[in-house]
């Protein structure tokens, strides 16, 4: 079975303020900082923040399922502000999933603001099509958000997330 949901965040911001933290590893670093009951760790395992890059997240003790998982960068695209990675080891792929892939993308809107388009796609195994594994863009929600109030708050505008 194969789908896919997304989740679409107003910023208040320019895509390329956006950009300059989704489209580098300054996203991995801010993750345990703003989110630290989401994510405990990311750790760079090879790469430079560039397609090809691969990270270690950790979840914080506690959390249920898989304790880590590593993803991929398979896809960095700075111009048209476009990531994409895929889970190659643990985390959803211990809980049904073949393929579970995120696809952020920043897009530019008059005034000086921009969305982030946040969509996973995912495939499931035959043995769960009929009892798909739970799971939702709230995750994707909460980061767009905190994502943004850091840079309102870098830029000195701080103003309460939509």
């Amino acid at each position: 079975m194969k789908g896919s949901i997304c989740h679409e965040f107003e910023t208040g911001l320019p895509a390329a303020d956006v950009w300059g933290v989704y489209g580098t590893l300054l996203f991995g670093k801010l993750m345990p900082q703003l989110l630290p009951e989401v994510v405990s760790k990311v750790e760079l395992l090879e790469g430079d923040g560039g397609a090809g890059s691969v990270l270690l997240i950790t979840f914080p003790p506690g959390t249920p399922g898989s304790e880590t998982f590593k993803e991929k960068f398979i896809k960095v695209d700075n111009e048209n502000y476009i990531k994409e990675t895929i889970v190659t080891e643990g985390g959803v792929l211990d809980h049904g999933f073949q393929k579970y892939m995120v696809r952020i993308q920043i897009i530019g809107k008059e005034e000086k603001t921009s969305i982030i388009r946040s969509t996973m796609e995912y495939e499931v195994n035959d043995e769960h099509a009929d009892t798909p594994p739970v799971f939702s863009t709230d995750g994707l929600a909460t980061i767009a958000k905190a994502i943004t109030k850091y840079i309102k708050e870098q830029k000195g505008s701080v103003e309460a997330p939509k």
